[in-house]
């Protein structure tokens, strides 16, 4: 074979290889997009049989997957309180290094485990505890390369329900919403040294995770923090444009802000605020606010007051999760309701489901532990097939089952789901590879 064929197959290989992954929160992108083929069109039983479980701690942070690897984050309670980074063989399940490290919970709610997923990248993983204890891990083995204690450097002022924001990585840097004061909300580390580059954005932080979004020519960071909806300069932090977002009880903005396809509009929605739709614009001139809605209470809602789950935005159509887990599908042009759905979930205060969308199904795994083959279109919600994936654990006061608010990864044709007992695999593939 000729070397430049031999190189271009492997660059291919590589390609294939990694978008078979799940590395970081909500998929290669962040946009919740699954591209793997070859995967199941139905499900043969209610019930699905794992490949394999490994016991966890508790926690509400979903795997990521890279390679053959397995990461994730838990707590442990005895015989002291630690929050730990776990590495699992992904074809077994099998605990290949763990790293763990002393860490009170202390002064926010639903103390119950971290909650941002574990960031892979070029062979290191970067991990986000909930009280602000940041870590760059050799991702074979788990030492560590560097950490920051945010709280105790930065002044991070901890959100009521601790810190969730997963990292993003940048080019070398690694991009957190640290919550940090003065001026230090939004804050980038060197990926291989941790030392501190930039710092941007006052006020406090928020639970939304910042991706990286083509705009103008060029990959931005969208920041949506409690008091801003931003785009910052990846390499400097310079602030491109800012929106100020002032919420109307507390700074509760869980859900990212999604863009659509043409990446001409930006939609973004809060449990008690409401609805957003902005249109982008160019150079440092902020989006145009197209329309909001907000009902007259969390229960009286208009469009969509999402509290945990990300809406999906395609098709110029919004579907998403209301704020007592009706589902709903919006008109993008106007905010008006085109269709509303109460079989997916019952009625209880932040009810939730998580969307992946792989072609044009969309695949739903909700708060019962339930996996959903979907098709999503302003006609309706066409539930093509369904099944149990995993046992709910987490008790919830004011609701009358346990719950498990975990996002799972879908990667290597299986999906890796958590509750607060156990990891496992489920394989998604249409035939024995």
């Amino acid at each position: 074979m000729r070397p430049a064929r031999f190189f271009l197959l492997c660059i291919v290989l590589t390609a294939s290889l990694h978008a078979a992954d799940w590395p970081q929160w909500r998929g290669p992108s962040r946009d919740g997009v699954w591209s793997e083929t070859g995967i199941i069109s139905s499900f043969t039983s209610q019930k699905l049989t794992p490949l394999w479980s490994a016991p966890v701690g508790a926690g509400y942070n979903g795997p990521t997957v890279a390679g053959d690897r397995v990461f994730v984050m838990d707590r442990v309670a005895q015989p002291e309180q630690q929050e730990r980074v776990l590495c699992l063989d992904r074809t077994t399940g099998k605990v290949l290094w763990t790293h763990a490290y002393a860490c009170e919970y202390r002064d926010f709610g639903y103390p119950l485990g971290p909650r941002a997923a574990v960031t892979i990248e070029a062979g290191r993983a970067f991990s986000l505890g909930a009280m602000g204890h940041l870590f760059g891990l050799d991702a074979a083995t788990g030492r560590v390369l560097w950490s920051h204690d945010l709280k105790a450097e930065f002044n991070a002022d901890i959100p009521l329900w601790g810190i969730a924001s997963a990292p993003l990585v940048a080019g070398d840097l690694v991009i957190v919403q640290a919550a940090g004061r003065p001026d230090a909300c939004m804050m980038a580390f060197d990926a291989t040294t941790g030392k501190e580059k930039w710092r941007a954005l006052d006020g406090k932080g928020s639970y939304s995770a910042p991706k990286l979004i083509g705009y103008d020519g060029h990959d931005v960071v969208l920041a949506f923090t409690g008091n801003w909806l931003a785009a910052l300069e990846p390499e400097t932090g310079r602030v491109i444009w800012s929106l100020e977002f002032k919420p109307a009880k507390m700074p509760i903005n869980v859900p990212d802000a999604v863009l659509d396809e043409s990446g001409r509009h930006l939609f973004a929605t809060t449990f008690y605020d409401g609805s957003f739709y902005f249109g982008m614009n160019r150079g440092a001139s902020p989006p145009d606010l197209l329309w909001r809605r907000q009902g007259v209470s969390e229960r009286k809602t208009e469009a969509l007051h999402c509290m945990i789950m990300t809406p999906l935005l395609r098709d110029g159509h919004i579907y998403g999760i209301d704020s007592y887990g009706e589902f709903r599908c919006l008109d993008a042009k106007t905010g008006d309701r085109v269709w509303s759905d109460e079989s997916l979930l019952a009625n209880g205060r932040w009810a939730t489901a998580y969307f992946v969308q792989n072609g044009d199904r969309t695949w739903i795994t909700t708060e019962k532990g339930e996996i959903i083959i979907a098709r999503l279109t302003p006609e309706g919600f066409e539930r093509i097939s369904s099944a149990q994936l995993i046992t709910p654990t987490t008790e919830l006061r004011g609701r009358n089952h346990p719950i498990d608010w975990s996002h799972p990864a879908f990667a290597h044709r299986c999906v890796f789901a958590r509750n607060d007992r156990e990891i496992i695999c489920v394989s998604l593939a249409a035939e024995s590879r």
